[in-house]
């Protein structure tokens, strides 16, 4: 069973969502353009009044991507008991992982996220929301594309972003444009990445975060200083030691569960490095 708090806490806190009363709510964008706040209580979804059939479906279908409610856990479980990462399940138990409400969200999140801290992306994630979305009750809906590019570049460096901003600008326009094409969901995953790493601002790193966190591919970074960092801390090693190629050998084998892995190794590489800082603090 999904544990809701554990799941929102490896959420990127964006403004866009709440956790409250044990309940998730988040803050999403209609096809027919209204924004509305709905949520989920690790039982039931929590629907605004005024949705018909259609709309309802559709929420209902978003906040289950969001936080992966059909994710099998007990098998994923079983399927790493009697490895070096069994400890894993009992860490994290109940943690799914989390996955942006659309594309085009997920590109601009996972760009925010390059070469910086994931508290310090996320505080840029969370300015550009308050800049650009639209309020719902104390959260926000995420910018759509046309927001962002009516932004100016001086509006746009308010959030923090630095060159990612660049990258972001020029992105959504080639989005815009439908010269970029986000839905991706039917390619292969080794297709997907050359074909987004073709555009400037999104390397190999980014596309594949972009294609696990935007499109729930069963993919993740292998280069990622988090889940090198976590994979040389399970297995003993100094982190210098562990890159890209050792990672995908760890990771590989577990085949439709891999990304799923890669995700509870990066999430254990955070509490970790947490719990460090904490120790340093507190002498």
């Amino acid at each position: 069973m999904i544990d809701l708090k554990k799941t929102v806490h490896e959420m990127i806190r964006n403004g866009t969502w709440k956790f409250e009363d044990g309940a998730f709510y988040q803050a999403l964008r209609l096809p027919d353009g209204r924004s509305v706040i709905a949520g989920y209580d690790g039982e039931d979804f929590i629907l605004p009044g005024g949705l018909g059939r259609g709309d309802k479906k559709v929420v209902r279908e978003r906040l289950s991507f969001i936080l992966g409610l059909d994710t099998d856990l007990d098998s994923f479980y079983a399927e790493i008991s009697d490895s070096p990462f069994a400890f894993l399940a009992e860490e994290f138990k109940g943690l799914t992982v989390p996955a942006s409400p659309s594309p085009y969200q997920a590109l601009v999140e996972v760009i925010a996220q390059q070469q910086v801290s994931f508290e310090f992306a996320q505080r840029t994630i969370a300015n550009l929301v308050r800049l650009a979305g639209r309020p719902v009750e104390e959260v926000y809906t995420f910018p759509t594309p046309e927001d962002i590019a009516e932004l100016s570049d001086e509006e746009l460096k308010g959030a923090k972003l630095g060159y990612r901003a660049h990258y972001v600008k020029n992105l959504t326009a080639l989005y815009l444009e439908g010269k970029l094409n986000l839905d991706l969901r039917d390619w292969k995953v080794e297709n997907a990445v050359k074909y987004l790493t073709k555009f400037r601002g999104i390397g190999k790193w980014t596309a594949e975060l972009f294609l696990s966190y935007g499109l729930r591919k069963n993919t993740y970074p292998a280069g990622d200083l988090g889940l090198r960092r976590g994979i040389a801390k399970i297995f003993g090693r100094k982190v210098k030691e562990v890159k890209e190629k050792e990672v995908r050998e760890v990771i590989e084998p577990y085949g439709k569960w891999k990304s799923l892995l890669a995700f509870y190794v990066t999430c254990y590489d955070r509490k970790t490095e947490l719990e460090g800082k904490l120790k340093i603090q507190n002498r």
